[in-house]
């Protein structure tokens, strides 16, 4: 029987986190003499937790261990204890300063057992409370490569000891260090391996903790290179005649992908590049992009700058000298909904910083190349500024899409309007989406026909099927399942989205997707910070971008990204641009075009995967409940019980 490994063996050397070597070595060890029915995870995204490994077995029960390649000859360890009594780790740091030891492994795999039983495998966590001590079902182990285990016991028995574990249980808690390693006594590192079941472990228990255990569609692609079809290449590889080029296309037919590539292709041949967005958040997603261009990694980052355009507009009155006037005019900014720091008067911004620009132009940035993504957030004015600090001869690019217009910005575009922004000629056009599963696309088409209609341009099209070179990702019959949760009482509103969040993998299934990649889209930051505080209270731990404060919120939106390891949570605004397998869309109100426009970009955002994605919409707006019944999969959210989510 084959050992199923999360990510596959033949991943292993391409991690963004690679393996240390200590890590390699403990691997093989497990790979080579544990029973096959043990699986092994390598750093899985454990609801912001990342263990070392965890390795599962059906029918006997749980390990997680972790991994120090801590070297006690050269750095000296010791323990002290506080003022309440409590026994610390300390060590000392390369310029001789004493500091306390933040990551003690034994606290760690502590924290990992607790919520194994009380968040990843609740189940469990109630039958083994019945019945006796968790240790039995699940071991929490320490490796230290660098160390002979009586040298690593010496250390980290005491905090074992502390935690009153001990007796029959100390086998469950294994301390080993670099001669159990080389004498292969996978008896000593992990002394449970060998038993063929037990009576508290069930098959059930180990898939509830799979769900959070399998590796995040984010990790994995980010170790595959970008996969572009043949126009998407040629955009990507090749200069325009005039050094101007725009591309349009609906969500998903891979027009970041283009950017992404063009900006790492250019940063390859020395060129000096400047990526521009509106939204904060997307600069993580291109920039994750571009690593995965062929050939480029991570060594092009130095000659690309990432920076959405009001950033930009700062560092060119900063370093000009005009800090104050941009403050003063910052002061007198406008509060919104829009999460991004947008909302300067859009004229006078451009005005200050085109005049920064030409009375010190010898004090700012030059670019060998532009590059502006979500074009149509921008104002016209914001893209000529931009030209300013273009060399001579350089190279501007310009991507959109006007059925993602939610600012109202696009329509000051017009061909006449961009014929003074440097652009001849028709548009390049990517018509095809790639990206969303080719059932949903009809689905999206008539949402807009019977409540968008005046955008009815740039909708996505279906994929064709021949000839199949030309499928983006090759993925001819990607399932997907979606489904529309109408709330009728708006206060329920974010209980129906907390109860639909946790609900997602078991509506997911048999497809297993991971915590981490479930992404809460709402309207609101004020709903949003609901939800988030809802989740919180049930363990579920999430990175999200609200908060009332926008200078907090700006902070928490440069921070933000899809490689954390917790599920992800942010307004509609500053997903646009980004994509997710796993999808739940929290709709408060759709009175009016920008409301519901913002149903669209939302929804567009799902991702096809070849093992299944999912959406859920959860709407309390009376306005889209007959569209709602339209849908597969619709049902009424019945109110909910005491200190439960509810249920539909």
């Amino acid at each position: 029987m084959d050992r199923l490994i999360s990510p596959p063996r033949d991943q292993l050397q391409i991690l963004r986190t690679p393996l240390t070597a200590g890590e390699k070595e403990v691997f093989e060890l497990f790979d080579q003499l544990l029973p096959p029915a043990w699986e092994i995870y390598i750093q899985p995204h454990l609801n912001g937790l990342r263990p070392d490994f965890i390795l599962l077995n059906p029918n006997v029960g749980i390990a997680v261990f972790e991994v120090k390649d801590w070297n006690l000859d050269a750095v000296r360890y010791w323990h002290e204890r506080d003022a309440q009594g409590r026994l610390q780790l300390w060590s000392t740091n390369n310029q001789g300063r004493d500091y306390k030891v933040r990551d003690n492994p034994i606290e760690k795999i502590r924290l990992y057992k607790d919520q194994i039983l009380d968040l990843f495998c609740p189940r469990l966590g109630i039958q083994v409370a019945e019945a006796f001590s968790a240790s039995a079902v699940i071991t929490g182990g320490v490796i230290m490569t660098r160390a002979t285990t009586k040298r690593a016991r010496e250390l980290l028995d005491p905090f074992l000891t502390q935690s009153a574990v001990g007796g029959n249980a100390a086998p469950y808690h294994p301390i080993a260090g670099n001669d159990a390693l080389k004498a292969r006594a996978i008896d000593k590192i992990f002394p449970d391996y060998k038993r063929p079941q037990s009576i508290h472990m069930d098959p059930s228990f180990a898939d509830d903790l799979r769900s959070w255990l399998c590796e995040p569609d984010h990790a994995s692609a980010q170790r595959e290179p970008l996969p572009l079809n043949d126009k998407q290449r040629r955009l990507a590889t090749t200069r325009p005649e005039r050094g101007y080029r725009r591309i349009k296309g609906p969500a998903g037919s891979g027009k970041s992908l283009v950017l992404s590539a063009r900006a790492a292709q250019l940063a390859m041949e020395g060129k000096d590049v400047l990526v521009v967005t509106y939204n904060i958040t997307l600069l993580h997603y291109l920039r994750d992009l571009a690593v995965r261009y062929p050939q480029s990694g991570h060594g092009f980052t130095n000659r690309i700058t990432w920076l959405h355009f009001h950033r930009w507009c700062k560092q060119v009155c900063v370093d000009a000298g005009a800090g104050e006037e941009y403050k003063s005019l910052r002061r007198n900014r406008q509060r919104s909904e829009d999460p991004d720091d947008g909302s300067f008067p859009a004229s006078a911004l451009a005005r200050l910083v085109g005049q920064v620009i030409d009375s010190a132009s010898d004090k700012v940035r030059r670019f060998d190349a532009i590059l502006v993504d979500e074009g149509q957030d921008f104002n016209l004015d914001w893209w000529n500024v931009l030209r300013k600090v273009l060399r001579p001869g350089g190279e501007m690019l310009l991507v959109a899409d006007r059925s993602q217009d939610i600012y109202g910005r696009a329509r000051a575009w017009t061909d006449v309007a961009m014929n003074n922004a440097g652009f001849r000629g028709i548009w390049a056009e990517l018509p095809v989406s790639y990206r969303l599963p080719e059932k949903f696309v009809p689905l999206l088409r008539r949402y807009v026909q019977e409540h968008l209609p005046e955008i009815g341009e740039n909708l996505p099209e279906a994929i064709p099927f021949d000839p199949p070179s030309n499928r983006q990702l090759e993925l001819p019959t990607e399932p997907v399942k979606f489904r529309w949760i109408q709330v009728q009482a708006p206060e329920h509103a974010v209980e129906a989205c907390a109860w639909a969040f946790r609900d997602t993998q078991a509506f997911a299934d048999p497809w297993h997707v991971s915590v981490s990649d479930i992404t809460l889209l709402t309207t609101t930051i004020n709903q949003g910070l609901e939800c988030v505080e809802a989740l919180h209270s049930k363990n579920i731990r999430v990175v999200h971008t609200f908060d009332e404060d926008w200078r907090k919120a700006q902070r928490l939106k440069h921070a933000f990204f899809m490689g954390d390891a917790r599920a992800k949570a942010c307004t509609i605004h500053s997903f646009k641009g980004w994509e997710s397998r796993a999808l739940i869309v929290l709709v408060a109100s759709a009175k009016s075009v920008d409301e519901r426009a913002l149903v669209y970009v939302a929804m567009t955002r799902l991702k096809r995967h070849s093992e299944g994605s999912v959406l859920t919409v959860v709407c309390s707006a009376p306005e889209l409940e007959a569209f709602g019944k339209t849908w597969p999969n619709f049902q009424y959210y019945q109110p909910h019980a005491k200190n439960e989510f509810g249920k539909p």
